[in-house]
Order: structure tokens, then C-alpha cells, then sequence
């Protein structure tokens, strides 16, 4: 496998819809930079915010997820309370060929800040908008900013497609509309 450029970004965005909404080029003034780079895309946090709480005094159990550790927030800046996390959702909705893959990695900006991005891969034919975890590391209340830059997807084409993808076994995050809670 190897990393496309931009170009086969910008084709792939136009002609197959992998990205949508698609920003040619790199949006940096005044804002956290987000849209096309040199070999991948920045992806943009949308207003719509799970912070995580402990009001209930829940166990995190991915097998068994109280979404009552949720409070639901929809605004231009998410605070996040020290040590906690919040889910979001991507802007952007993405449509993965066959034989792509990608990686997502969150931004340096936030990164110095503290606040952690964590994405799992975009498989081959799963689409969706992507649901975000974005971590604060730090004893201090950080502030994320909807509609700017949260992280860089890389992507890796193959020579071949995948035997089965994960439209193929019926991925249980396929076609996210919303952000999703975990699932077993």
C-alpha cells in the first residue's frame, strides 16, 4: 500500500463523493485548519457533543455502556471537564472504496494542548460520518471548537480490492447518521 497525494484526494472527493462536504485546499485563517492537504484531508468537529459525566457513578463497560454517562451539548465551543472525554461527530461524511483504508490521527494543535484524538481506521466500503473520542489529558477544563480542524485522515490504497469488506460482514457502525455509543 501506499499514501495517495493530494490529487488523488481531490479526484476520489469529486468524481466518487469519498468526501463530503469536500474543502479543496487548506482552510487556516482564524481557525484550527481543516480540509485538503498535501497527503490527506483534515476533517472538521461538528456542534453536536456527548460529554462524558459520572453523575451516576456508572463503570465504563464497553460491553454494557450506560448512556446516561452522557450529557448531550450542541454549541460552537465543547468544554471539556478535566480528565474526561467528550464523543463528537465529524462535518464531513465519508464513503471508503473497496480498496482503500485509512488512519486518523488527531491534530498537533490539540495534541500540545493535551486533548487527544482517538479514531479507529476507516475500513474498506464503510461509510458514515466518523464519531470522534477527543480525550482531555489535562486537570484543566480545554475547549474543542466545532466546524474547525480535530484531525488528519491518511489513506492507503491497495493494488487490490479486500475479500470482504466491512459493508461485506455488516459492520455495526456502518452508515452512522449520529454519534454512536459503543456496541458489542
Amino acid at each position: 500500500m501506499a499514501i495517495k497525494a493530494d490529487k488523488w484526494i481531490r479526484k476520489m472527493a469529486l468524481e466518487h463523493h469519498m468526501i463530503e462536504p469536500f474543502v479543496d485546499g487548506q482552510v487556516r485563517e482564524g481557525v484550527i485548519s481543516y480540509g485538503l492537504s498535501s497527503y490527506g484531508y483534515d476533517i472538521r468537529v461538528s456542534r453536536e457533543f456527548k460529554i462524558f459525566t459520572n453523575v451516576h457513578s456508572a463503570i465504563v463497560d464497553p460491553k454494557h455502556f450506560n448512556p446516561m454517562s452522557f450529557i448531550d451539548y450542541e454549541g460552537d465551543v465543547c468544554v471539556i471537564p478535566p480528565n474526561s472525554f467528550v464523543l463528537a461527530q465529524t462535518v464531513e461524511y465519508f464513503r471508503i472504496p473497496r480498496n482503500v483504508l485509512t488512519v486518523c490521527l488527531g491534530k498537533s494543535t490539540y495534541a500540545r494542548c493535551g486533548l487527544i484524538v482517538n479514531v479507529t481506521p476507516f475500513e474498506p466500503e464503510w461509510e458514515g460520518y466518523v464519531t470522534l473520542e477527543i480525550s482531555n489529558t489535562t486537570p484543566l477544563p480545554a475547549r474543542v471548537y466545532a466546524n474547525e480542524g480535530i484531525a488528519q485522515v491518511l489513506f492507503f490504497e491497495s493494488d487490490e480490492t479486500c475479500e470482504i469488506s466491512y459493508a461485506d460482514r455488516k459492520g455495526k457502525y456502518q452508515n452512522q447518521q449520529h454519534i454512536m455509543l459503543p456496541r458489542i
